[in-house]
Formats: C-alpha cells, structure tokens, sequence
C-alpha cells in the first residue's frame, strides 16, 4: 500500500467583505471546515486584505481575502475547490503548491497586518503630538493666509 504524501499548499480565499466584517470567526470556521474536511493540517491562516474588486464578483463590489498555508495531500485539493465552488458564502478561491516556501515566507506580516509605510504594525512607534511654543496660539493661520485683512476673510464665497 503506498502513502500519499502532504504537500504544502497556499489558499487565497474572496469572501464578502460586509459578512466578513460582522462575522469573523464563522469566515474563518468555514474555510477551515473545507480544509478539514480534505485531511489538510493547517499552519497559517489570516487575513490578507479587504480591497475593492476591479469588477463585481456575484455582485460584491469589495472583497477580504484570507490566507491560509496548510498540507494535503494533492488528490485532496479538488474536493476544497469544489466545496468553495458549492459554497454562497466563498466567493473566489485559488489554491497554488507552495513547497518552494519557508518559515519565514509564511510567517511573513500580510498588507492588513503592515502599517501604511510597509511596516509591522507592533514595531510602529506611536505618533507624537506636535508641539505648539509657549505664547502661540494654536489656531494659527494656514500658510499663505497670514496677510489676509479681517474683511478678507469674513467675505462670503
């Protein structure tokens, strides 16, 4: 008798981004059911970003999608494209061998876990509140208006 042998696997997965929003845990609870039910032995799963689509999907205009990094064997991964392709609530899924990826690759932050400027949300240190000089009012005029008269600004537009 041979044994199949697992192979890693990365799931990108669509969902509604509204039911993803106020339902959370049930998203992540049905893309792991898919999974389990195909034997697969998760490592990762996240969110990877809420994006608006280049067209509508089943007329869903934005979309969250979820990563997840998990073993199967590979006569199992068509029974997870058919569950998500039976499924109302998955919109899109693509599921690619990712054997050539390490640790580090699948720990890697994703865009919703960055910070704007590309870095790990918990290394970002918190913004510091500008300070205003003693004896300057802090509702100082915005460049270029410091030489309006009082009749100039009161004008009506």
């Amino acid at each position: 008798m041979k044994t199949a042998v697992k192979r890693l696997y990365e799931g990108l997965f669509l969902v509604d981004s509204a039911w993803a929003a106020s339902e959370w845990e049930t998203v992540l609870g049905t893309i792991r059911k898919f999974l389990e039910r195909a034997g697969a032995d998760i490592e990762s799963i996240k969110k990877w970003d809420d994006r608006r689509l280049a067209y509508e999907v089943e007329g869903k205009s934005r979309g969250t999608y979820i990563l997840a990094y998990f073993y199967c064997e590979p006569s199992r991964v068509h029974g997870i494209e058919r569950d998500v392709n039976l499924s109302e609530k998955v919109l899109r899924a693509l599921i690619l061998r990712a054997d050539h990826l390490g640790r580090e690759d699948i720990d890697k932050p994703t865009p919703a876990e960055l910070h704007p400027e590309g870095v790990p949300f918990e290394d970002v240190e918190p913004a510091e509140e500008p300070e205003v000089p003693a004896g300057e009012d802090a509702a100082a005029p915005l460049p270029g208006q410091e030489d309006l008269s009082e009749d100039e600004t009161q004008a009506a537009p």
